[in-house]
C-alpha cells in the first residue's frame, strides 16, 4: 500500500491548508486512484516514498457571471475546466435535456444516468428539498468534478448557465460552492411583433440569449393596429401578409421551454385591434357623429367579443404556458371628456348590464373580466396594462388579473401604490427605464444599460421613485420591452445590438436584490468578455 505524505501548514488566520504530495489535480496523489505502488517497490515490500513536489492553491474567488451569483463559499483547489471526452451525467432522467444541452455546449460527452464517479464529471441531480425555490440551485466544484443540484429542473438549468459562463473562452470554474436563486419570479422580455415583423430565426436567437441570462418569460405582442402576425385557422382573414406560421411559433415555444422560458402571448383588446377591424369593419367603434374611433371595437356588439374569444381559444393550445396578457390599454372611447355622451351605445349597454349608474368604464372593465374568464378556462393567469384598471367603478377588475404597470402618463393613470394597497400583484414594465421604442417617438429615448444598472430596481415601478419596500413581495418582477412604433427605424441586427446591455442590466437587478458589486464599466467589461 502506498503511503502518502501529507503536510499540514497552519496559516495566520487559523486555516489549515493540506498539501497533497504529487497530486496532479490537487485532490489526490498521483497513482493513488489506480492503487499502484510507488516506482521500484516490489509486491509486499514496504518502502518509504521519496519526497515529491507539493502544490498549493490560493483560496478561490467568486465566479464572474451575468447575473451575479448570490453566494459563493471559496475553497482551495484547481477548479474545473471542460476536457473533450469527459462526461456530463445525470442522477434523474428528467434532467436529460439539460444534460445534453450542456454537453453539446462544452464539447463533453452526454453519458445519461450513471451512478459511477469519474474524474472530470459534471453531474446534474435533483434533490428532495421540497421547500426550496424551484429556480434555486447549488453548484459544487471539488476534486476535479462539478455537481449541480436543485429541487427542480429549472434550478439545475440555471446552474448549467452559470457553469457555461464560468468556463467561457477557456476559463475555469472556481473551486467551492455556489448557492444561487433569483430575487424575482418574473424576469421577462417583451417583443412587439405586431408593428414590425421579426423572423423566427431572430426570435430563436433571442430565446437562446435570454436562457443564458436566466430570463424566464418571453412576451409576444402579436396583434395591433398595424398587423396580426401569427397564422390563424379560425380567422385567417385578419392575418397580415408577413407573419409567423404556427409551425414556426411551435418551434419558438419548444425552444423556449427547453430554456425554461414561458412564452406569454398578447392579443390586446378592446383597443389596438386595427388589424382585426380592417377585416371586419362592422366591428369598428363609432361615436355619436358616426366618426370611427382608431383601433377600437364596439364592445356593445356581441360579435366583437365573439371574434376575440375565438382567437384567444384558438391560440391557447399553441402557447401552453400558464400566462396570458389581455392588453386592456388605451381604449379610445375613454380618452374623451364625456364617454357616455360621445358613445351612447356603450352607455346604454353599460346600464343594461350593470345597472342605472353604470358607466363606459364599467362596461370596459366587464369586457376585461370576460376575456379573463376565457383564458382562465385554459388554466392561464391573466394580466393587463395598468391603464386598463379604473378607480371608483361599480365593476372592479378581477383580483387575480396581474397589473402590467408601464406608465403614469395616460389619462387617469393611478400611482402604483394604489394597486398595491388593493393587494394586487404588479409586473414592472416602467417606461422610464424598460421601454425600447423604435424611432424614439414622443418623449421616448432608447434606454441604456448603465441607467438601468445604476438607477432602476423592481421597486421603481413608475418614473424614478421607488414604492415602499414593504410592497416588495407584491412586485413579481419586471419585463424589458421592445415596441416598434416606427418599425423601419432599426433593423433586426440594430435592435439586437441596442438591447444587449439593457437586457443584461435588467436581469442583474431582477436576480440579485443587492447593490451590484461591480461598477458599470466592470460590468460592461464582463459582458464583453462573456459575449
Amino acid at each position: 500500500m502506498l503511503i502518502v505524505a501529507v503536510v499540514v501548514v497552519t496559516v495566520a488566520a487559523g486555516v489549515s491548508l493540506g498539501l497533497l504530495a504529487a497530486g496532479g489535480d490537487g485532490s489526490e496523489p498521483a497513482g493513488a486512484a489506480q492503487g499502484q505502488p510507488s516506482q521500484g517497490a516490489s509486491a509486499g515490500e514496504a518502502q518509504t516514498p521519496s519526497p515529491t513536489p507539493t502544490r498549493s492553491y490560493p483560496l478561490s474567488q467568486a465566479p464572474r457571471t451575468i447575473p451575479a451569483v448570490r453566494t459563493h463559499t471559496p475553497a482551495r483547489g484547481p477548479g474545473w475546466k471542460p476536457v473533450k471526452g469527459e462526461r456530463v451525467v445525470v442522477s434523474d432522467g428528467d434532467l436529460a435535456d439539460e444534460g445534453r444541452l450542456l454537453a453539446g455546449e462544452l464539447g463533453l460527452t452526454y453519458a445519461g444516468e450513471k451512478d459511477d464517479v469519474r474524474a472530470g464529471d459534471v453531474r446534474l441531480a435533483l434533490n428532495d428539498d421540497e421547500g426550496a425555490d424551484p429556480e434555486s440551485y447549488a453548484m459544487t466544484v471539488r476534486g476535479g468534478r462539478v455537481t449541480i443540484s436543485g429541487s427542480a429542473d429549472a434550478g439545475v438549468f440555471y446552474g448549467t448557465r452559470t457553469l457555461k459562463q464560468e468556463v467561457h473562452a477557456g476559463g475555469t470554474a472556481p473551486e467551492g460552492v455556489v448557492r444561487d436563486e433569483p430575487a424575482k419570479p418574473v424576469r421577462g422580455f417583451m417583443l412587439d411583433i405586431a408593428r414590425k415583423h421579426f423572423t423566427a430565426d431572430w426570435i430563436e436567437d433571442r430565446v437562446r440569449e435570454l436562457g443564458d441570462l436566466k430570463f424566464n418569460q418571453l412576451g409576444l405582442h402579436f396583434s395591433d393596429d398595424q398587423g396580426f402576425r401569427i397564422e390563424s385557422d379560425s380567422h385567417p382573414e385578419v392575418v397580415s401578409e408577413e407573419h409567423l406560421t404556427k409551425a414556426q411559433v411551435k418551434r419558438i415555444v419548444d425552444l423556449a421551454a427547453a430554456r425554461h422560458i414561458t412564452v406569454v402571448p398578447e392579443i390586446d383588446s378592446p383597443g389596438h385591434l386595427g388589424a382585426v377591424i380592417a377585416a371586419h369593419p362592422d366591428l369598428q367603434l363609432r361615436n355619436v357623429r358616426g366618426v370611427a374611433t382608431r383601433g377600437a371595437v364596439d364592445i356593445s356588439d356581441p360579435d366583437a367579443a365573439e371574434i376575440v374569444d375565438d382567437l384567444l381559444n384558438e391560440y391557447a393550445g399553441l402557447f401552453p404556458g400558464g400566462q396570458w396578457h389581455l392588453g386592456g390599454d388605451e381604449y379610445q372611447a375613454l380618452v374623451v371628456s364625456d364617454p357616455e355622451a360621445s358613445y351612447p351605445q356603450l352607455a346604454t349597454a353599460a346600464r343594461e348590464a350593470y345597472g342605472s349608474g353604470a358607466t363606459v368604464e364599467d362596461l370596459t372593465t366587464g369586457w376585461l373580466n370576460d376575456r379573463a374568464d376565457t383564458v382562465r378556462a385554459h388554466d392561464k393567469v391573466p394580466r393587463a396594462w395598468n391603464d386598463g384598471f379604473f378607480a371608483g367603478t361599480t365593476v372592479q377588475a378581477d383580483k387575480d388579473i396581474q397589473v402590467a404597470y408601464w406608465t403614469g402618463k395616460e389619462i387617469g393613470a393611478r400611482l402604483p401604490i394604489a394597486y398595491l394597497r388593493e393587494g394586487r400583484k404588479i409586473i414592472n414594465y416602467n417606461d422610464e427605464f424598460l421601454y425600447y421604442v423604435l424611432g424614439q417617438p414622443l418623449t421616448f429615448v432608447y434606454p441604456t444599460g448603465q441607467r438601468i444598472y445604476e438607477q432602476w430596481t423592481p421597486l421603481v415601478v413608475r418614473g424614478t421613485q421607488p414604492v415602499p419596500a414593504k410592497y416588495d413581495a407584491q412586485i413579481l418582477g419586471g419585463s424589458f420591452a421592445v415596441w416598434c412604433d416606427l418599425a423601419n427605424s432599426q433593423t433586426e441586427a440594430q435592435v439586437a445590438a441596442g438591447i444587449r446591455m439593457p437586457l443584461r442590466a435588467t436581469v442583474q437587478k431582477l436576480w440579485d436584490p443587492g447593490k451590484p458589486e461591480l461598477s458599470w464599466s466592470q460590468f460592461k467589461g464582463l459582458a464583453d468578455r462573456l459575449g
